[in-house]
């Protein structure tokens, strides 16, 4: 069954991500948080989310305007260190509190309810019309690097920032593909490098253990054929109903997560 949600995801979600805002992370992440601790789930979705951006780039990679990529990526980078680090420390907090539902017992940690949290406005940011079509003139563009990079550190929801703040870059949508996937990469290894010498090797036992590896690859493969196939239809593609259904998923994941239920 892991294997079955955990590849659907990927392939579905790899594949849309070269036409919507929302990214490979915005669902694979509570994905793979059904079977692993939520650091770990942030921590393996970035290992798919790399992979599968080295993909992307080279099929469009050479088309990034790389003056973008620098002004965004850079700031991007070390954002995405902090929030990476501020992950770990939540990683390690105390429970905040516990209760149980019949003959099972709950947590409530520090680190599931932000994680909730950011999950539940990203849900919000897929329902509400207006915040689809946010964009930012192109002098923002440092800033949304910084924004987008602390927020991929943190949980790996990055690609909706990305979007709203290179969308009015004046770039045509393979280049705009192109610069984002290269701005992306950049903080996927910044925040890996945290990941892996902080909780990631505390954890290293528990995705052996648990199959995660397994799960890892398939879910990069899956991706590989989502992203291949979606771009031999690059076209404008109509996703509301997508979009809503997402945004409805991802509240109830996100109350289900601050609750200590997942």
């Amino acid at each position: 069954m892991s294997y079955l949600i955990i590849c659907t995801v990927a392939l579905a979600v790899s594949g849309l991500t070269l036409f919507s805002g929302f990214g490979l992370g915005t669902l694979l992440m509570p994905a793979f948080a059904l079977f692993f601790p939520v650091e770990v789930a942030v921590g393996a979705t970035a290992m798919v989310h790399l992979a599968n951006n080295l993909l992307k780039a080279a099929l469009f990679g050479r088309l990034a305007d790389l003056g973008i990529v620098v002004r965004f990526a850079l700031p991007a980078a070390l954002a995405a260190i902090l929030g990476a680090l501020l992950l770990n420390q939540l990683s390690g907090m105390p429970p905040i509190s516990h209760y149980s539902l019949g003959t099972r017992l709950f947590t409530i940690t520090w680190l599931k309810a932000a994680i909730g949290v950011l999950i539940m406005g990203f849900a919000v940011a897929e329902l509400w019309p207006g915040l689809k079509k946010l964009s930012f003139p192109p002098r923002y563009i440092p800033l949304g690097g910084i924004i987008s990079g602390f927020f991929g550190g943190l949980s790996g929801h990055q690609g909706a920032l990305r979007t709203a703040f290179l969308l009015r870059s004046g770039l045509n949508k393979e280049t705009l593909i192109g610069t984002m996937v290269l701005s992306a990469i950049v903080v996927d290894i910044s925040r890996m490098l945290v990941y892996g010498t902080t909780f990631f090797a505390r954890d290293f036992a528990v995705m052996q253990a648990e199959g995660g590896f397994g799960l890892v690859a398939a879910g990069t493969l899956a991706a590989f054929l989502g992203t291949f196939s979606a771009s031999r239809f690059l076209k404008k593609m109509t996703l509301h109903s997508v979009q809503t259904l997402v945004g409805v998923l991802l509240l109830l994941l996100a109350v289900a997560l601050g609750a200590g239920l997942l």
